[in-house]
């Protein structure tokens, strides 16, 4: 963090806030309310703005960091362009434990307000790396020796047959699409294999959020049963 903008009512609200703003030897401005509106890009602004540093590192340091832990779990965002959905499945990763995001493509920036608030703080908790060749990320997931599942609905691979524990078990990247279009095909084609979430009622289809948390689930309950 460089610097804190905050409100006479937020500086009131949360002083332990700036006292350790202040012990880390950040600059703290006083604002108004007038200007801490302009300054954010919310509705109802809660009076604090920061200026930080991007949290970005390289696919190779992100997948440094999966890499450390027992049951590496990666997630691969490619070409997810709303904000909601990325930090949403942001959230959902660090929540199923997954050591790494990794932002393919045109996919959205995570640092996005939207995403942010969507990722409830995982942005914070889950390195993350934006690459624009997904053709790269697949190829480094694959050298760090993670099995690469792509979400597609139409996949060979049923979530719940029996065949899939043992796939779901391995070290994985679980690559998935934005909600138009899914998994782009060349990339799908080049995964180990295409998974599909089985539809047992009437609706056509998941929500990117929701099919992503059913896959990530999925193995860190798989890798869990090995243990």
């Amino acid at each position: 963090m460089h610097e804190l903008f905050v409100t006479a009512a937020a500086a009131q609200r949360v002083p332990e806030l700036l006292e350790v703003a202040r012990s880390a030897g950040i600059p703290i401005v006083p604002v108004t309310n007038r200007a801490a509106d302009t300054l954010s890009d919310t509705v109802t602004p809660q009076g604090l703005v920061a200026v930080c540093d991007l949290l970005d590192v390289p696919v190779r340091s992100a997948l440094d960091a999966a890499l450390a832990v027992p049951h590496p779990l990666v997630t691969v965002l490619v070409g997810v362009a709303d904000p909601g959905n990325a930090g949403t499945v942001i959230r959902v990763s660090d929540a199923a434990g997954a050591g790494a995001v990794l932002l393919a493509g045109d996919t959205v920036d995570p640092h996005n307000g939207k995403a942010v608030r969507a990722s409830t703080g995982s942005v914070f908790h889950v390195p993350l790396a934006r690459e624009r060749d997904a053709g790269e990320v697949l190829d480094a997931c694959r050298a760090a020796r993670l099995t690469v599942l792509a979400a597609d609905g139409h996949g060979e691979l049923d979530l719940h047959d029996p065949d899939a524990a043992a796939i779901l078990a391995e070290p994985a990247a679980w690559v998935f699409g934005g909600e138009a279009h899914g998994v782009p095909p060349e990339l799908a084609a080049r995964a180990d294999h295409r998974v599909r979430v089985p539809l047992h009622g009437r609706a056509e289809s998941l929500n990117l959020a929701t099919a992503a948390a059913v896959c990530l689930y999925a193995s860190a309950a798989a890798a869990r049963s090995r243990m």
